[in-house]
């Protein structure tokens, strides 16, 4: 892939001018894996009493279903070191933080009564921020759907979610957004659907033959489930949009959006069918959501494709869906090359990619088995494409409107030393962040309204499917501590230096105030 070569000194020190234009450079530790469901920090579960399970926490339990058979029932346990945290957030630098609520922890049955452990935890974490200068951004949903509301009619494949979402969605905007200035309705809205109903490696692991990846499907129908899925997620951000705007954006003055995952789809040759299955690979990706929220429809392409498969939005969806976002959050990690396979489209049975009808020539993505279990997983240090974020935001400009963009995330991982010690000159990653800083900073001069930027991850976390075993980190987590020690990593140091107008070199200020190695300690409530 393209590599940019890095900035030197005096470069770097303009693009961090440049970068007030960015409103915010941050790090974050993404929702669920963050504060929210037992995926991550059961500590939540540990602690408090009143309790409901999410589709994961069983899931997790399923015999070889993550990578170790973890279950992430404790990860960083942030509940107990969250000052801890803010204090090195802090010290970094940071002036913003991206963390989820989880919906069965503020209301166990998925509607009803409020937990007030929820309650208490999630306003003791906000103040925390607030106090130490540092902005909320709160996702509201992160894949964690209550498991009362799977259980009692199938969850995202049912139209109730909807009403039962927003009415989710108005108990944070009235518990918090007094503090809270940034809202994140859904993270990924255009992956859940595919891992959940299509391939069947994500809750509720639902699909049909021959479509799931490494599964045997029992239940569901990849050929219909996703569009239903995704129709559902789009109305119910719509209309938690449409309730904030109409009762709290006039007080509270908050803004609200989505975040999708976005790889950029690229031909593998310049052949004219390869170019357009790369433009039919956005469209099928970012445009199934972009496209009905900027011009109130699915993308042509889909509809075309997917036929009467695709649900329809009405006049009055259409008109809900169109303009519902002050701002689109983009998770990014690189691009994916393509090339056109038209004959899928000859096929009476076909999924989501047989629609797209494109075939992946080098992914960021490898495949593996593990305990019969294939899952999709990271080429970690491989995926480094800068030109794939300038692409990206290119097109949002040329395509979309050039709207208000946050990138929610973007990072790079590795795997643990096998000899169980710690990583911490992870140079690889610090240049991971000069490239694509400069490829932000590159953007904004060209015209993208491009309003921050948030690494993956501040920490490390116990990942979907891939437990322990992947470490996005600038600091480092010994999960094998009692107390989840922290420790800095050198891109911690690197970006801290950053962030403090050091061009990227660490200066003696931020050498202090970001330590080598952090010592956790434990905080009760």
């Amino acid at each position: 892939m393209n590599r940019l070569v890095c900035a030197d000194r005096r470069r770097m020190g303009r693009g961090r001018e440049e970068a007030q234009h960015l409103g915010h450079i941050h790090a974050q530790w993404s929702a669920s894996e963050l504060v929210a469901p037992p995926i991550s920090l059961a500590q939540l579960h540990m602690v408090w009493k009143s309790k409901s399970c999410i589709v994961w926490f069983l899931c997790l339990r399923c015999v070889g279903y993550s990578i170790d058979r973890d279950t992430g029932d404790v990860a960083a346990d942030q509940y107990h070191h969250y000052k801890e945290d803010v204090k090195l957030m802090h010290d970094m630098g940071l002036d913003a933080y991206r963390f989820s609520i989880a919906w069965s922890r503020l209301i166990p049955d998925g509607r009803g009564a409020v937990n007030p452990k929820g309650l208490e935890y999630y306003n003791s974490l906000i103040d925390e921020l607030l106090r130490y200068g540092i902005q909320p951004h709160v996702t509201i949903y992160h894949f964690d759907l209550p498991q009362a509301l799977q259980d009692e009619y199938n969850g995202l494949l049912s139209p109730r979610i909807i009403d039962d979402f927003t009415a989710y969605a108005d108990v944070c905007f009235r518990s918090f957004g007094d503090r809270v200035k940034h809202w994140i309705t859904v993270n990924e809205p255009n992956i859940e659907p595919i891992g959940g109903y299509d391939q069947g490696y994500l809750p509720p692991r639902r699909c049909s033959y021959p479509f799931g990846l490494g599964v045997t499907c029992t239940h569901g129908n990849s050929t219909t489930e996703p569009y239903a899925v995704a129709h559902h997620l789009l109305l119910a951000h719509a209309s938690a949009v449409s309730l904030y705007r109409r009762k709290y954006q006039g007080e509270q003055g908050g803004r609200i959006g989505l975040t999708l995952l976005a790889w950029w789809y690229e031909p593998a040759t310049q052949k004219p069918e390869d170019v357009e299955a790369a433009a039919r690979a956005n469209d099928f990706s970012l445009g199934w959501f972009m496209h009905p929220l900027v011009y109130g429809d699915y993308p042509p392409v889909m509809k075309r494709n997917v036929g009467a498969r695709l649900p329809s939005l009405t006049a009055r969806d259409s008109a809900m869906v169109r303009g519902s976002l002050d701002f689109v959050g983009i998770n990014q990690y690189g691009a994916i090359l393509v090339e056109a396979d038209l004959g899928q489209l000859d096929r009476d049975l076909r999924d989501y990619y047989g629609d797209m009808a494109t075939n992946f020539v080098t992914v960021p993505f490898e495949s593996t088995v593990t305990r019969n279990q294939q899952v999709p997983r990271l080429g970690l240090r491989n995926h480094e494409a800068p030109w794939a974020l300038s692409k990206l935001l290119e097109h949002l400009q040329t395509h979309y409107g050039n709207p208000p963009v946050m990138i929610h995330e973007n990072g790079a991982g590795h795997e643990p030393d096998p000899s169980g010690g710690f990583l911490y000159d992870d140079e690889f990653r610090a240049h991971f962040l000069r490239v694509y800083v400069e490829a932000a900073l590159a953007s904004v001069r060209n015209g993208s309204d491009l309003r921050g930027y948030f690494v993956w991850s501040f920490m490390d976390v116990f990942e979907f499917l891939f437990s322990y075993r992947f470490r996005f980190g600038l600091y480092g987590v010994d999960f094998a501590a009692d107390n989840r020690t922290r420790y800095a990593r050198r891109s911690a140091r690197w970006y801290a230096g950053f962030l403090r107008g050091g061009g990227g070199d660490l200066t003696p200020a931020a050498a202090a105030s970001v330590s080598t190695r952090t010592h956790g300690s434990t905080y009760s409530e």
